[in-house]
């Protein structure tokens, strides 16, 4: 990364501004201006996300709105109502209040001095969302959105469920996101009244995993923010960024084919992160190409025109299971449009143990250990191995090796027909690259909970023994498989941590004769030797943390001897002797820090002993002002419920100042 301190425009920062709201609440918004926007106003850009821009995302912000500020660009960084400094309360995600309150901020941005009318919208992930959400809405000052790992579909493709099983990381963003919202704002900035505005986020916070699992369908509830009920409402242009280690790609290849509006998209090789910043590599230099689209959009030169290849992608080559470099190996190729006409369906048929051509019909069980996931890692942040531990206790159908090198881009489609035991199951099906020395590394994977209507709007129990037809597609995904290679499709009933396990053990009967793998086969092109690269990776300076005490980080996964579960727990941000590890913010006097600890358990034979916690304390202070926030959040289960206990404490100067517990039951409708 280059840091870059001399720009084309010297940059006026303001630290705190007010933007005032239709209904008399503020947000709180930090600026970066280029000097003289006044005598000669500029286009703005403007990213609106809750995790607090005086000391949350402070460093982040800075390197990247000073850089475009210093390229002749207003950047705003605005806190969401109820988060850092803004007013009010934040009582969940992408509410229409949200999207209102971005509009609002929107239309006062476009009527600053310094500001020539034109605005843009861009984020990463939360941001990410509400810059789609917001742009459906069509404000009129709304030229053009950035919208990097998010998604248009909250049902299908975000932290809660997948193909209708629920995510164990719906309880981890869930908690931290609790955690958020119970945070107080800046006395510096707010006044005497910082009290009173902590003490309503307080009183207003709810255990947000309780409220998402009393969503088990994709109902109003979901539909509500997803883009994807109406593409057509998006009028202005739209680029498209994600990376294929991150779980928020498939958005992607869907808003370019079903958008009407200028648009392109843009999938590395990194994971949630901004591509300048992207791990795993090569991180490109993103804010430039960041700075040519709004320079076309906001400027509109080019008549709404985003440039660049319509899709351009990173294709991964193949590497060792559980490869951990900085930078993965592959190419850039591109495709002019989406769905691509040059993209050839590759069928493949399931038979005993073989993928390829049709075999004789067979009928083969499947019966997971609820322990199956361990290579898994989560949802968001994969951390995927080896898969040869998975793979032992699933179904598997190996194709023969490869006698030619075979590259995908897309999504991989599974048919399957099975029947279940009991009247509720899901099944796992994970794309691998099996090397020759018998290694085997995920390539792309896919869920789906057998008692689902194929809208996830409605579900039933299955009958036990009547078979099922599920045709379902699994992650969208650029791999090269090698010549000599593999390529195994695993089926399994259980994938924990990843996913809740069914209410009993399952064993599913897999009939071979109506299966079927298609593959999205990508034919090389000579164009992709002609793609433009993309500029190194570079920033403007930004703040940073001085550490006053170091803090650790542990995991560990093993079974616990007394009861045979299978126990993984975290720890970070705690020192020693368990106290949080603190820092200090030298350019706000604050210090502060975070500790968290997860802890989940399984039970290979027994779905009920399934637990996940997660549980966190934040520390700030400055003088004799010091707080604190505890939050704690467990979920289990019984043969009928799912339970969610949780807590959250506050204290001010060492002294208590708030206390709540829940303790609520869920029915489990299919889950």
């Amino acid at each position: 990364m280059r840091i870059v301190e001399r720009f084309p425009h010297a940059v006026r920062h303001v630290e705190h501004a007010w933007i005032p709201l239709r209904d008399g609440c503020r947000l709180a918004a930090r600026l970066w201006l280029p000097e003289g926007a006044e005598r000669a106003p500029v286009p703005a850009v403007v990213e609106y996300i809750p995790y607090g821009k005086r000391i949350g995302t402070r460093d982040r912000d800075e390197a990247m709105h000073h850089w475009f500020a210093g390229h002749g660009l207003a950047a705003l960084r605005v806190d969401l109502r109820g988060s850092g400094e803004s007013f009010g309360v934040l009582r969940d995600e992408y509410l229409p209040q949200e999207q209102e309150d971005g509009e609002d901020a929107i239309a006062w941005a476009a009527a600053q001095p310094w500001c020539s009318g034109a605005v843009g919208l861009m984020g990463k992930s939360w941001g990410g969302f509400n810059a789609l959400q917001i742009a459906a809405r069509r404000p009129p000052a709304l030229r053009g959105i950035l919208t990097v790992c998010s998604t248009d579909d909250r049902y299908a493709d975000d932290v809660h469920y997948m193909g209708g099983c629920l995510l164990n990381d719906n309880l981890w963003w869930g908690a931290t996101f609790f955690q958020l919202v119970a945070q107080p704002p800046d006395p510096e900035l707010v006044g005497s009244g910082w009290r009173a505005l902590w003490q309503q986020r307080l009183e207003a916070a709810e255990p947000h995993p309780l409220r998402w699992l009393r969503h088990p369908l994709r109902d109003a509830y979901w539909r509500q923010g997803s883009v994807c009920e109406d593409y057509a409402a998006i009028a202005c242009p739209v680029y498209a960024v994600g990376g294929w280690a991150d779980a928020y790609s498939n958005a992607i290849p869907r808003l370019l084919a079903g958008l009407r509006a200028p648009r392109r998209g843009l999938v590395g090789p990194w994971g949630h992160a901004y591509p300048h910043e992207g791990v795993p590599g090569p991180a490109v230099g993103f804010l430039q190409d960041a700075r040519d689209f709004w320079q076309r959009c906001l400027a509109g030169a080019d008549g709404g025109d985003p440039g660049g290849p319509f899709l351009r992608a990173w294709m991964p080559e193949s590497v060792s299971a559980g490869f951990e470099g900085h930078d993965r190996p592959g190419r850039w190729v591109a495709e002019a449009s989406w769905p691509s006409p040059r993209i050839e369906p590759r069928t493949l048929h399931l038979a005993a143990g073989r993928l390829g051509p049709p075999g004789p019909p067979a009928r083969l069980p499947i019966r997971s250990p609820q322990t199956t996931g361990r290579a898994a890692g989560g949802w968001l942040v994969a951390g995927v191995r080896d898969q040869r531990e998975d793979d032992a206790v699933s179904l598997c159908f190996d194709g023969e090796p490869l006698r030619e090198r075979t590259e995908i881009l897309g999504a991989p489609e599974l048919r399957l027909v099975l029947a279940a035991d009991q009247p509720v199951a899901f099944v796992v099906a994970r794309l691998c690259d099996v090397a020759p020395d018998g290694s085997a590394t995920r390539v792309s994977y896919g869920l789906w909970n057998l008692t689902h209507a194929p809208d996830h709007a409605s579900w039933a129990p299955l009958v036990p023994g009547r078979e099922v037809e599920v045709d379902f597609r699994l992650n969208d995904v650029a791999h090269a498989f090698p010549a000599g290679h593999r390529i195994r499709l695993a089926l399994s009933n259980a994938y924990w941590p990843l996913a809740w396990p069914s209410p009993v053990p399952t064993t599913l009967h897999v009939a071979t004769e109506a299966c079927r793998l298609v593959l999205p086969v990508r034919p090389p092109s000579p164009e992709d030797a002609r793609l433009a690269g993309f500029e190194p990776p570079e920033a403007a300076p930004r703040s940073e943390w001085t550490p006053l005490t170091r803090g650790g980080f542990e995991r560990d996964v093993a079974i616990e001897p007394a009861t045979g579960d299978l126990v993984g727990s975290m720890r970070s941000g705690f020192d020693g002797e368990g106290r949080v590890a603190l820092g200090r913010c030298e350019p706000v006097g604050m210090d502060g820090g975070d500790g968290i600890t997860t802890r989940t358990r399984i039970h290979p034979g027994d779905p009920l002993r399934a637990e996940a916690a997660m549980a966190q304390r934040t520390e700030l202070r400055r003088g004799a002002w010091s707080v604190s926030v505890e939050s704690e959040v467990r979920v289990s289960c019984t043969m009928d419920e799912l339970r969610v206990e949780a807590r959250l404490a506050a204290e001010e100067g060492g002294r208590p100042s708030f206390e709540r517990r829940w303790d609520e039951r869920v029915p489990r409708e299919g889950i």
